[in-house]
């Protein structure tokens, strides 16, 4: 059986996001800063501060990750809350990829049947409403973009001016004699220092094409 987080006020996780969004960002993820910048007090907002830790948004020590940088652009908002999705309720992935698609009857029924809760338990209703509620700003469609960006940022971020990427490819080849030979090779790229998206796609996409068919 697995645990699946939940937060216990949708409200106020919905509500905390947006003034995330709003704000700039803090050295520190702090009770202060939520009180006085965000301005939201009171018990149910201590509560929520967590879940944006269990969230990727928040390193353990309060420090504000990329992520959480990613979901003040509106560009890649609802991507980086995709990711988190995927991360805080990795077990419904793991039975349904699509499981963001799926009605709210069929996420209850994977979240008993993963969790062992009863369907009118609160804390199958919690899960669910937690679930339905980062679903419905989350942006699925996006989510390799961002993995792309989170690629490209990686790449820049060091001191050379290039950096060396090896790809592993296997393939099963059949000789004259009709035998089947299997091939390993890697593949050292060269990247240039950019944080360009469409750098990165024309490289991959031209990978792809070209030498990983």
């Amino acid at each position: 059986m697995a645990n699946l987080p939940y937060v216990t006020s949708v409200g106020t996780l919905i509500n905390m996001l947006e003034k995330v969004k709003k704000a700039s960002v803090p050295p520190s993820f702090s009770q202060e800063f939520v009180e006085k910048t965000l301005l939201m007090k009171g018990g149910t907002a201590r509560a929520t501060m967590p879940f944006l830790k269990k969230m990727g948004l928040v390193a353990d020590d309060g420090t504000p990750t990329e992520r959480y940088r990613q979901f003040r652009n509106e560009n890649r908002s609802g991507a980086a809350i995709a990711a988190s999705m995927r991360e805080l309720f990795s077990p419904l992935f793991d039975n349904d990829e699509k499981i963001y698609e799926r009605s709210d009857k069929d996420v209850k029924e994977v979240i008993v049947e993963i969790t062992g809760s009863e369907k009118t338990a609160q804390v199958t209703k919690m899960t669910l409403a937690t679930f339905k509620a980062l679903n419905a700003i989350a942006e699925f469609s996006d989510i390799d973009e961002l993995k792309s960006a989170e690629i490209a940022e990686d790449v820049t971020a060091g001191p050379s001016s290039e950096t060396i990427q090896p790809i592993t490819v296997q393939k099963t080849v059949t000789n004259e004699s009709g035998e089947a030979i299997n091939l390993s090779y890697t593949i050292n790229l060269n990247l240039p220092p950019t944080s360009d998206i469409k750098v990165f796609h024309a490289i991959f996409g031209a990978l792809k094409e070209h030498l990983l068919k």
